[in-house]
């Protein structure tokens, strides 16, 4: 049965459409073409370091100064070339298929951000984008990782109180104002996070302003620890703000 359902639907990679030899995987060519992030990274934000990983936690300049309003925080891709389009397929093009193989990606690196009691929480969209994209990708991504984990996800945790402006544009301190109180605590699920780490996932870190204020209303509800996950981060040499 299996070697017919190959014959008449062979894997495909999600990148290109050509054959692969394994399903929910990426070709040859594609995997060149798409940046994962792999090495010393910023304990903090995910941010690439150069050197090897010495045992001690690595910070980059930006978090060294101003640490985030998170603890920890990793991400699978640089989002650029291959990867930012993964991500836009994702974001707009009901590409449902990749939520395998990127919550794929997302367990492997985020792997040492789980520790006891770790529940998910995926970034809320507002209704109205919901109802136009039909589905939260966030909350798509924390589904499957639950599953690769077998930890708990909450996915209606969060709420977005006001449907924000589009922020590819804006400045970090535009992107801080627009998020501003666009986010509350879902009254229902307060007890289920009361006193546990929670490990927020998105699809995409750029500057951080929504992750950042995301942890302060998990925090403000009780969270002992909140770190982040997102399947692709902006990488900026250092030079990021959060």
């Amino acid at each position: 049965m299996q070697n017919a359902l190959k014959l008449l639907y062979p894997d495909q990679c999600v990148g290109c459409g050509e054959l692969v030899d394994s399903p929910h995987g990426l070709c040859g060519p594609c995997w060149l073409k798409t940046p994962f992030i792999e090495g010393l990274v910023c304990d903090a934000c995910g941010e690439p370091l150069l050197g090897e990983a010495a045992g001690a936690r690595a910070l980059c300049d930006a978090c060294l100064v101003t640490h985030p309003p998170w603890a920890r925080g990793r991400a699978a891709l640089d989002y650029r070339e291959g990867a930012r389009r993964l991500v836009l397929g994702l974001k707009h093009g009901d590409r449902m298929d990749l939520i395998r193989p990127a919550a794929g990606w997302m367990a492997e690196r985020g792997l040492p951000l789980l520790t006891e009691g770790t529940c998910l929480v995926p970034v809320p969209l507002h209704w109205t984008r919901l109802f136009l994209r039909r589905f939260n990708q966030a909350a798509a991504l924390a589904g499957a990782l639950a599953r690769i984990w077998d930890v708990k996800v909450l996915p209606d945790a969060l709420l977005r109180t006001r449907r924000t402006r589009a922020q590819e544009r804006m400045t970090v301190e535009e992107r801080r104002a627009n998020m501003a109180g666009a986010l509350a605590m879902n009254a229902r699920r307060t007890g289920a996070i009361r006193g546990r780490p929670v490990l927020l996932v998105d699809d995409v870190m750029t500057s951080g302003a929504t992750l950042g204020e995301a942890s302060r209303v998990l925090y403000r509800a009780g969270a002992s620890e909140v770190s982040v996950l997102a399947l692709a981060r902006v990488v900026k040499g250092g030079s990021h703000v959060i």
